[in-house]
């Protein structure tokens, strides 16, 4: 009996990877806010809010809460909270208050020794939480109350100051023309500089993007259109050079934006592609599997506190630099801002989901909340109801996005 072959040839696959725009929610809300904030004070101010001054003042005066802000979404990733961060902030800028001004240690060695003790608040604070098992909601509300006494111990009712040339560079200064201006008609002149630093970080960012697109690419992973994918690099390549030109128009770059730009990226590499970042994304995704799988939570909660305190010894020693003088006062809702920063970046209230740009635009929302108020004559009250709402809508945002997709 002859049988008649019906095997029809294996199809090819029908999934087409770059044919499906992807959109996150969750993620991609943080930055329409953004910008939506952005436009609506632009118009408030009449123009001032992104002007070359006002620009450079926003970074300066708020660098200090978007580098607690990169500590502050790594601990709550990892499910914990540090309500401390502002009193670290005090004590250290006192530690390093009382090295370079009272006893004169070259600022190298002090700056060094102020983020030991900020490494070492850290440590304290999360053998307490990793090893003994307190809760860290209650070992930083301690060491919120102790470290702002030690603070107080150390200072008195007066502040020290004024620090050295270095540090207040580093805090308020701006690099120098080192190629002097080159002229952008209409707008004038700018720091030739600056701008090439802004042209190779559009680079960096297209390069890596690409490199990204490609890798989805090579596992059949669903991507954005080629389009779209470009559409979305020059939107982030227009965003990047316009705050670029408008700070080289005023006086180059702030040291503290390059500063912070180090940390974002570094920080950014840790927890996207180290071993230890997964490991912190686990401990907050799902304690338990996190264990069965042989994570380390332990030691995990208590690196991420130690970087907490060296994060905020950092901060400490910046806001000092900036106001010339460490006082008993500084600090203060340091911390609620940079949990309001991480919150509002998208990080989630039961760990496990969050990123560090968008802690920086969580922190960046509310400094353009605090200027754009301040510029328009706005109260301190309606500042921080304003501040308080953005913060309650950011995490029903989060919670309304978890259950839609759940859904």
């Amino acid at each position: 009996m002859t049988t008649t072959d019906t095997a029809r040839p294996a199809a090819p696959p029908t999934a087409t990877p770059g044919r499906r725009i992807s959109i996150n929610p969750r993620q991609s809300g943080i930055y329409v806010a953004f910008a939506l904030i952005v436009v609506l004070f632009e118009v408030l101010t009449g123009g001032a809010l992104l002007e070359p001054q006002n620009i450079s003042n926003i970074i300066v005066q708020n660098s200090y809460v978007l580098i607690l802000a990169i500590g502050m979404i790594l601990v709550i990733i990892s499910g914990h909270i540090d309500l401390s961060a502002g009193s670290v902030v005090a004590m250290t800028g006192a530690v390093s208050a009382v090295l370079m001004v009272n006893l004169h240690v070259p600022w190298p060695l002090a700056v060094l020794i102020t983020l030991v003790t900020g490494a070492v608040i850290g440590a304290w604070q999360g053998y307490w939480v990793a090893y003994f098992g307190i809760p860290a909601f209650i070992v930083t509300l301690a060491g919120m109350l102790a470290f702002r006494a030690l603070t107080l111990t150390v200072l008195g009712n007066q502040g020290i100051g004024p620090f050295p040339d270095a540090i207040r560079t580093l805090s308020n200064g701006f690099t120098d023309g080192y190629l002097g201006n080159i002229g952008l008609g209409p707008l004038g002149g700018a720091d030739l500089v600056s701008l090439i630093v802004g042209v190779l970080t559009v680079a960096a960012i297209a390069i890596t993007q690409q490199r990204k697109r490609s890798a989805r690419l090579g596992y059949g992973q669903d991507v954005d259109p080629y389009p779209v994918f470009v559409a979305k690099v020059a939107g982030a390549a227009i965003l990047v050079l316009a705050v670029v030109v408008q700070l080289a128009r005023f006086k180059n770059l702030p040291w503290v934006l390059i500063l912070l730009a180090v940390l974002v990226v570094g920080y950014s590499l840790v927890a996207g592609r180290s071993v230890f970042g997964r490991h912190i994304y686990a401990v907050g995704g799902n304690l338990q599997a996190a264990t069965l799988s042989g994570v380390k939570v332990k030691s995990v909660a208590f690196w991420i506190f130690v970087n907490m305190g060296v994060l905020a010894a950092l901060a400490g020693i910046i806001f000092a630099g900036r106001l010339n003088q460490a006082g008993p006062t500084a600090g203060v809702n340091f911390e609620l801002d940079a949990i309001a920063a991480a919150f509002i970046g998208g990080a989630a209230v039961q760990g496990g989901v969050g990123k560090v740009v968008g802690a920086i635009t969580g922190g960046l929302i509310m400094a353009v909340i605090n200027n754009g108020m301040s510029l328009i004559g706005a109260p301190s009250e309606r500042v921080m109801l304003v501040k308080g709402v953005v913060l309650l809508a950011a995490v029903a945002y989060d919670i309304w996005t978890k259950r839609r997709g759940t859904a």
